[in-house]
């Protein structure tokens, strides 16, 4: 079979598979970005990531990818006395630590294992060391597919004083957020994740004590500017109109569903993916108490690489999945199932896995993956 991108079964960790709603909204003739059209448009926008969020604080859509939101976000908000402490057990995490030091020469990281969660008694010593101003954490870390427990470290955060600067990229509307309660100051969101829209826009939430703490970074990223442009419904510079359209079309599809329903969804397809993952003989990667809801991460069999596992999906079933990054490579493969993703989905990923692994004679039950992804259908 010839992979086919357009009919392929698609459970990658971001980009996701996009309803033929939101690829319709960008299908829309070009549009003047200063006009009272898409102003309306941004203004619907405005109205609807209240649904993400929750209704206190200040949202914004950056043109740029999740990352240029972490830009955005470290850029304006690390502070240039005192330190910043950095939480990193994965690749995102890396990726925060590094922008995070072009900002700051006072930056404290500390590290887990790729795959293993944080020790929140770690946390507080490191805060209760003093002079920590900002806190930067991923929330969910795809590359492991980990979620961290940020419920067990906002204590000590919010005892410190320090902003609460999290990547929810692939966090919002996958896993359940508590953005108040856990006095969160920044979170950071991608289109392409458990929104469902395509790649390219990044959505920034920020408390009113992040608001008081902007100072100027980057030119381009400067929240301060998005926010003054945003009262009249305007960007700052041109933005991806596009992409605004397939977004405002991906919110409008999530408050019909609701989020606490794709939250639970979601939620049951990781619980059917573990679940399937067993009966296969297969290992998680990341500890299972922290296993994250969005995406599975599996270790490859022994003997079987990429050719033989992950790339024998794409070239024999039309089914594609991602691999491990970074030294993972070729010892791990991902399973994405956040946004739209359901059912049909996974039972069609785990039926050409058991007969990937029935060839090689590695599979111990026929049948015994789908029967796990059933028993956890609605």
């Amino acid at each position: 079979m010839t992979f086919d991108p357009e009919t392929a079964t698609f459970l990658i960790a971001g980009p996701v598979r996009i309803h033929p709603r939101v690829l319709r909204a960008m299908s829309m003739p070009s549009l003047n970005h200063r006009g009272d059209y898409f102003h309306g448009i941004v203004q619907e926008i405005r109205d609807l990531l209240p649904v993400l969020f929750g209704a206190n604080g200040h949202q914004l859509v950056l043109s740029g990818s999740g990352t240029a939101g972490l830009e955005a976000v470290y850029s304006s908000l690390v502070p240039r006395e005192g330190r910043t402490l950095v939480l990193s057990n994965g690749n995102f995490g890396e990726r925060s630590d590094q922008i995070v030091r072009r900002y700051s020469n006072a930056v404290t990281t500390l590290t887990a294992a790729w795959g293993q969660p944080f020790d929140p008694e770690a946390v507080r010593r490191e805060l209760e060391s003093g002079d920590v101003r900002a806190v930067c954490v991923v929330h969910n870390e795809t590359s492991v597919g980990l979620a961290n427990d940020l419920a067990a470290i906002a204590p000590a955060v919010r005892k410190s004083g320090a902003l609460f600067l999290v990547d929810g990229i692939s966090a919002v509307a996958g896993i359940p957020m508590e953005v108040d309660g856990w006095g969160i100051d920044a979170v950071v969101a991608g289109s392409q994740k458990g929104l469902a829209a395509p790649a390219g826009l990044a959505l920034v939430h920020l408390s009113d004590r992040a608001v008081a703490a902007l100072r100027p970074g980057t030119f381009y990223l400067d929240l301060a500017a998005h926010l003054k442009s945003l009262e009249k419904n305007d960007t700052p510079w041109t933005p991806a109109v596009p992409l605004f359209l397939a977004l405002r079309e991906a919110l409008a599809l999530l408050r019909e569903e609701g989020l606490a329903r794709r939250l639970e969804r979601t939620h049951r397809l990781a619980e059917a993916a573990r679940s399937a993952t067993d009966a296969l003989g297969l290992a998680l990667f990341p500890e299972r108490r922290c296993a994250s809801d969005t995406v599975t991460a599996i270790r490859n069999p022994d003997g079987m690489g990429d050719p033989e596992l992950r790339k024998a999906l794409e070239r024999e079933y039309n089914v594609l999945v991602q691999g491990g990054q970074g030294a993972l490579t070729g010892k791990i493969f991902r399973i994405g199932h956040m946004g739209i993703a359901d059912w049909p989905d996974l039972l069609v990923t785990f039926a050409a896995l058991e007969r990937i692994l029935g060839k090689a004679k590695r599979l111990p039950a026929p049948g015994a993956a789908l029967r796990a992804v059933v028993d956890r259908m609605p």
